[in-house]
């Protein structure tokens, strides 16, 4: 038989086709399930189906934690950069994305991204043109997109919580630039544990004054104003289209956080001293 034909009958003649990629399998074509993890999981309707296989669940759940705990847990400072994965390359996001990853990188920041195309993909690329390290944390979505070329670590998730976790736990700071659903997601995510101190010192920069400054009105005007959120909640983000700008406040805010820690660990070793010399004093006059 033609080795071509052989070819083309084992493969039925289709070309390369779809691809997922679900954790550590990489699925095409026809092997492509309908559904995410995601979906099954939150899916109510399958509840039948609990008692038997949301228990191996818990335990794919619980590899995926490990698997990013072990992944990112030696990760210099980290910024986790959000924006649209429809972006142009040419649009004036992603300029401003890939000179906000070469900056990063300078001030001596690994970039972490969702690892997609467009904003993600500027800043990823930046940071690796500026000599810095750059993360792409990928979702499994019934539109693949795949981890772009810029990265260099990446990680793909079943789910969205376990890698909403690391997005968090390995950055010091956020910079959210023009995006969709999921950068607000993100954003308002990031928001709410600073405001409910669940995260400490965690600056929110938003990147793109035109694109924002709709949102910022009704935050001031409609949730500050009806009392659903104080002003103050308002100074936990910063608004610039200036990149310099962006990183020299993440860079104080890093800054002011570690004064802040050396004067609580001396102000503990001082009152441990005390205690110590209080209860030798008490010891000798026994």
């Amino acid at each position: 038989m033609d080795p071509m034909n052989h070819s083309q009958g084992r493969n039925g003649g289709r070309g390369p086709g779809p691809e997922r990629h679900r954790g550590a399998v990489t699925l095409r074509r026809e092997a492509i399930p309908l559904s995410t993890a995601d979906q099954r999981l939150l899916d109510s309707r399958s509840r039948g189906d609990w008692k038997t296989k949301d228990a191996w669940r818990a335990l794919r759940i619980l590899s995926e934690f490990v698997e990013g705990f072990d992944t990112l847990a030696d990760l210099p400072p980290a910024v986790s950069v959000f924006g649209s994965a429809r972006s142009k390359p040419d649009s004036p996001e992603c300029e401003l994305a890939e000179e906000l990853g070469a900056a990063l990188a300078a001030a001596g920041y690994a970039v972490i991204t969702g690892g997609g195309p467009g904003v993600m993909e500027a800043a990823n690329r930046g940071a690796i043109e500026a000599g810095g390290l750059s993360v792409g944390l990928g979702i499994e979505l019934p539109f693949e997109q795949g981890i772009n070329d810029w990265v260099d670590m990446a990680i793909d998730f079943r789910y969205f919580f376990a890698r909403k976790t690391m997005f968090v736990k390995y950055a010091q700071a956020f910079v959210v630039l023009p995006g969709g659903f999921g950068t607000l997601d993100e954003l308002f995510e990031a928001l709410t544990l600073v405001q409910t101190g669940k995260v400490t010192r965690f600056p929110v920069v938003l990147m793109g004054t035109a694109y924002w400054s709709g949102l910022l009105d009704w935050l001031r005007d409609t949730l500050a104003a009806d009392g659903k959120i104080g002003l103050a909640d308002l100074e936990l983000i910063i608004v610039t289209d200036d990149v310099n700008a962006a990183v020299r406040h993440i860079v104080e805010a890093d800054a002011a956080l570690a004064a802040e820690q050396e004067a609580l660990q001396e102000t503990a070793i001082a009152q441990a001293e005390a205690a110590q010399q209080s209860a030798a004093t008490t010891r000798n006059t026994r």
